[in-house]
């Protein structure tokens, strides 16, 4: 079973080119949000199984994006994996009290990282 997913960064052109990605390798987009109240609104709908939040979110935090899911926002409770264009080295204090289960850097983001931050086998 694939796992579902809901991306959310507020650039257009990534959250295209993320999602087009994660489908080629099997994995179910069932949504892409923009803002926190968007994902929130999203997530309570569609109940993914994962949430890949940008932790740079425009005018909105990441961070507390990533606590009000886990928190049950909507009534979803998605496993939420941070990403960001920055180096985890740079962030690992906040990723590490963030309720989120890993971090993946942009540039590195596919099924296999994704299963790895969930402590997940990679098959197809």
């Amino acid at each position: 079973m694939s796992l579902r997913c809901l991306i959310v960064d507020d650039n257009p052109e990534y959250l295209s080119a993320a999602s087009d990605l994660l489908r080629r390798e099997q994995l179910d987009i069932v949504g892409i949000a923009s803002s926190a109240r968007e994902a929130i609104r999203l997530a309570a709908e569609l109940r993914p199984d994962v949430a890949l939040v940008d932790i740079y979110l425009g005018p909105d935090d990441g961070f507390d994006l990533a606590r009000r899911l886990r928190e049950g926002a909507g009534g979803a409770d998605p496993a939420v994996i941070l990403i960001s264009t920055y180096a985890e080295n740079d962030l690992a204090d906040a990723i590490a009290a963030s309720p989120a289960v890993g971090f993946v850097p942009k540039s590195e983001l596919s099924r296999a990282a994704i299963h790895a931050a969930l402590g997940l086998p990679d098959r197809p």
